[in-house]
């Protein structure tokens, strides 16, 4: 557990009250002293259900009696990002804001690490939403068991281990309604087609689908790296593009790039340019790489967050624009330069 940590450092566990981490908490609880490390944990109040706020002063004190100290309540703001396009949906808004909100309280306590309770199930549901969003070998490599200061001790565990050892401690989770509403689609996933899969085909999906994560995340993160290098020489200098201003890029040198490179760089690009990150999907990059690789004079393409970006001069332009979707009669000569 200790993930290169050392001296009295203090790691706080991410803890919602459910079984994972819980577990979780309650492990670590036993097992810092040991390494010579402090413990403490935050919980978030999604501020989403009446009682949120009493709920999260429950875990706050189930937390304390298992003797870690701090424990930090923090509250999240998912109701104020807003819907519709170029905006997170809901599970994502509330991803969003819990990672915010743990942030937040890292710095607030100095923590060197937050620990977090996902499971082998938890890592399966993930490669299964990748794939059937087609969201790329990233989001199929799952979650990672250590990124930056995150660390997720049970990715090797399944879910039933922790109900297990929360049953064994005497500790009484608690089961969020919001686990077991269909209307979110990782709630589906979770209680109808993992089910049915195991069902369909035979036990032993959940550990196939968590080594297909780890077996692609190192080859996504060798492309990763690739483009990083990339993009540290095409974007070097780059800021979110202000209104009116031009960031660009020279098509042939995307052109001689590997596809794999050049989709990532466009990505980049992208969100370097002032597009957010989250709205930035695989059409989006496919419609970027017709313009370097299938140049047929098409006019612009239109980016969430008002990014503009055309091919002109032999060159890949980022503008931010007043309107997205209407263009100057200049800007639509430009497009078919």
């Amino acid at each position: 557990m200790d993930g290169g940590l050392s001296g009295r450092a203090l790691v706080l566990v991410g803890c919602s009250g459910g079984p994972d981490s819980l577990a979780l908490a309650s492990a670590v609880a036993f097992e810092a002293p040991k390494l010579g490390l402090r413990a403490g944990a935050v919980t978030v109040d999604h501020a989403l259900q009446p009682g949120s706020a009493e709920q999260a002063e429950r875990v706050r004190a189930t937390l304390r009696g298992l003797g870690l100290d701090p424990v930090v309540v923090m509250t999240a703001d998912v109701v104020g990002r807003g819907v519709g396009p170029g905006y997170p949906g809901p599970e994502a808004a509330a991803r969003q804001a819990r990672y915010e909100a743990f942030d937040s309280a890292r710095e607030q306590s100095g923590a060197a690490a937050i620990l977090l309770g996902h499971t082998m199930d938890d890592q399966a549901e993930t490669v299964l939403l990748g794939l059937a969003r087609g969201s790329g070998a990233r989001s199929i490599a799952g979650m990672a068991p250590a990124h930056g200061c995150y660390l997720r001790p049970l990715l090797g565990l399944r879910r039933d281990h922790t109900v297990a050892a929360c049953a064994a401690l005497g500790l009484r989770p608690w089961q969020d309604p919001q686990n077991a509403d269909p209307a979110f689609t990782r709630t589906r996933v979770r209680a109808q087609i993992m089910p049915l899969m195991e069902e369909l085909i035979g036990p032993g999906v959940t550990e196939a689908l968590a080594r297909t994560a780890d077996q692609l995340r190192s080859d996504a993160d060798a492309l990763d790296g690739l483009a990083s290098s990339a993009g540290e020489r095409l974007l070097t200098g780059w800021q979110p593009v202000r209104q009116g201003g031009t960031r660009s890029i020279p098509v042939q040198e995307l052109a001689d790039l590997p596809a794999a490179i050049r989709t990532r760089l466009l990505k980049r690009a992208a969100i370097a340019a002032g597009a957010p990150a989250g709205s930035v999907t695989a059409a989006h990059i496919g419609e970027l790489d017709a313009l370097v690789t299938n140049w047929h004079g098409q006019r612009w393409l239109d980016l969430p967050g008002g990014v503009r970006c055309l091919r002109r001069y032999g060159r890949l332009q980022f503008t931010v624009q007043d309107s997205v979707g209407q263009g100057s009669i200049e800007q639509q000569q430009e497009a078919e330069v």
